[in-house]
């Protein structure tokens, strides 16, 4: 999933959560603050003022990422600050991280005796979530801001198409929003050239991919610019003479604002920071890489498993997923592996054929899943699902589909998109599976259910550990499986190959960070395990160089979640609902897996008692 939307609040495991040391900001000492005791002055002591204190922190906080995420905000739907954009400045920074270990003491100062489950459960996800940006302060994430997986050169334009224009104000939102691209830009690439001092860059060749995307759009005329997506059609409330006044505003800020900035980054990301990368893929080339991976191993996983051990896991499971393919092989006539894995490449009924082709398969497989849902959940969200190709300026360096979370009224459907770059060079035996690793029952009908979800605060409603968000993606491809589907024995292939390669992420992504692989190492293991395209293969390779960790979830979260099944199952016989537990396991929104295992834990002994 590549969630545009998602706040990325994503919890550390390690509790409690008040001893933690704090690191120091970019420029200043964090000081020394003592927590209020239950008696201090202003500190609620009933039930019902620690209830209405805590609900009002809540929205204290999720008020302060709205106005400092404004993108944020405007891909949910709220327009307040649709003329915004975010500060990418280190004092910005810095005051953020201030208020936010502020915010952790004021709710570490509320007493949740007698407070319901859910209340304690959102105290202890929001100070999860404040306790790891203060933790990952300290490895200043900020002098690192760009790859070819993320960046405000490619997150900007790809916020374009979430945005809704239905008023002459929202075109008028929208020009000042782009007169703000060039300082963007600025501050981006000041704290970049305080990465190069702090020798905090990614590698070289990833920093040529994010060149070629930024004079992808700076050469463009600015009418064919994505930034002029909302010109293409304007409402019907809006009459002619304001559509040529704001036709003509936003063309002028892309020409003379949003264009010279691009390539003026393009020219200091020649001239200045590309000569200036690392030519290590691994993290571990940076001075404290290895605890900054290990982190993000937490950050991602929601667990504290060791790269070392994740990587043996992955071992595992590649060869457990191999045994299957290979039965699978051999009844399509193939002696091994490597031979049906060969075939592959030259077999046209395994390609599309056109876009139209690659986009159908998609919608093919979505459409089926559809009427098969109410046997899998007893609750089913409202919102629209729609399956587009990915915009042409980040084709290249994108994998092959990601999903974006629509808004929470369903006025912007939930969007799979599809790469369409070299189509006919990728094959289409997995398509299934990443149908419903996106779309549904995957991506799309857990987020948008967790959007759909009310009586809890609305950061709940978009939390994102990625071990659960991806794990359950990838445990919704074998639902499919267990559905009746994968019909075609290809497909079914295609299926256990998915599988195999979210465990060869195991492998790669600790191979690289961890041990010191080379990304030809990486390339090489990939490509024996794996009967992937190589534009797919290589794409993927460089995704876990840019984002160390993040590929990790998964693999982990779906095993944990296929482990709390069987547990359930187990426990209860035949009293056991598939329904029920696919409800409880998405009717909190998003968890950290260990959160996830104590509200399963608890459902199960609530059914044996009855």
């Amino acid at each position: 999933m590549k969630n545009l939307c998602s706040l990325g609040l994503i919890a550390v495991a390690s509790l409690p959560l008040f001893a933690q040391t704090f690191p120091k900001s970019v420029t200043q000492s964090a000081g020394t603050q003592k927590l209020p005791s239950v008696s201090s002055p202003g500190v609620p002591v009933t039930l019902e003022d620690r209830r209405a204190a805590l609900k009002a922190l809540f929205a204290e906080i999720w008020e302060d990422q709205l106005r400092q995420s404004p993108e944020f905000a405007s891909s949910i739907g709220d327009k307040r600050y649709n003329d915004q954009l975010s500060d990418y400045s280190v004092a910005a920074f810095n005051e953020r991280i201030a208020r936010e270990r502020d915010y952790i003491f004021r709710l570490a100062a509320i007493d949740t005796a007698g407070l319901s489950d859910q209340e304690i459960l959102s105290k202890d996800l929001m100070a999860r979530r404040l306790a790891e940006e203060q933790e990952e302060a300290e490895y200043k994430p900020w002098e690192m801001p760009v790859t070819q997986m993320s960046g405000p050169h490619i997150e900007l334009p790809a916020l374009v198409p979430q945005l809704s224009f239905d008023t002459v104000k929202d075109y008028d939102d929208y020009t000042a929003r782009l007169t703000k691209i060039t300082t963007a830009f600025q501050q981006i690439s000041a704290n970049m050239m305080t990465g190069i001092d702090d020798r905090r860059v990614p590698p070289k060749y990833i920093l040529e991919k994010v060149l070629v995307q930024v004079n992808a759009i700076a050469n463009q005329k600015p009418e064919d610019s994505p930034f002029a997506h909302p010109l293409q059609k304007f409402p019907p409330a809006i009459n002619a003479d304001d559509q040529a006044r704001l036709k003509a505003s936003v063309l002028e800020a892309i020409r003379k604002q949003v264009l010279p900035a691009y390539a003026k980054f393009a020219r200091f990301l020649t001239a200045t920071y590309i000569p200036a990368g690392r030519s290590e893929p691994g993290l571990w080339s940076i001075s404290d890489g290895d605890r900054y991976y290990a982190f993000l191993v937490r950050q991602a996983t929601t667990t504290d498993l060791t790269p070392t051990a994740i990587h043996q896991m992955g071992l595992d499971e590649v060869k457990r997923d191999e045994a299957e393919m290979l039965v699978i092989a051999q009844k399509l006539g193939f002696k091994d592996l490597a031979s049906l894995r060969a075939s592959i490449p030259s077999n046209p009924k395994l390609h599309a054929q056109s876009p139209d082709d690659l986009i159908g398969s998609y919608t093919h497989y979505i459409d089926q899943m559809r009427p098969k849902l109410p046997e899998l959940f007893g609750t089913l969200p409202k919102a629209p699902l729609e399956v587009k190709p990915v915009p042409e300026y980040m084709q290249q360096d994108q994998t092959q589909a990601y999903y974006v979370a629509g808004t929470p009224d369903g006025k912007r459907p939930g969007t799979v998109y599809v790469n369409l770059y070299k189509f006919r060079e990728r094959a289409l035996t997995n398509v299934e599976s990443v149908a419903y690793h996106e779309g549904i029952p995957g991506h799309h009908l857990q987020i948008s259910t967790a959007q759909e979800l009310t009586g809890l605060p609305t950061f709940r409603n978009y939390l994102d550990y990625t071990a659960y968000t991806e794990g359950w993606a990838l445990y919704s491809e074998r639902l499919g499986k267990e559905i009746g589907f994968y019909q075609d024995p290809w497909s079914d292939y295609g299926r256990l190959e998915a599988d195999a390669w979210r465990a060869i992420r195991l492998v790669v992504d600790t191979g690289m960070h961890s041990m010191h692989w080379t990304r030809q190492q990486a390339l090489d293991y990939f490509r024996e395990h794996s009967s992937m395209d190589d534009i797919n293969v290589q794409a993927e390779v460089d995704r876990y160089v840019a984002w160390p960790g993040q590929a990790l979830g998964y693999k982990i979260g779906q095993l944990k979640i296929l482990e709390l099944r069987s547990r359930a199952q187990t426990a209860l016989g035949p009293k056991f609902d598939i329904r029920a537990f696919h409800d409880q396991v998405l009717d909190s929104g998003a968890l950290p897996l260990d959160a996830l295992e104590q509200r399963i834990n608890a459902w199960i002994a609530q059914q044996k008692s009855r």
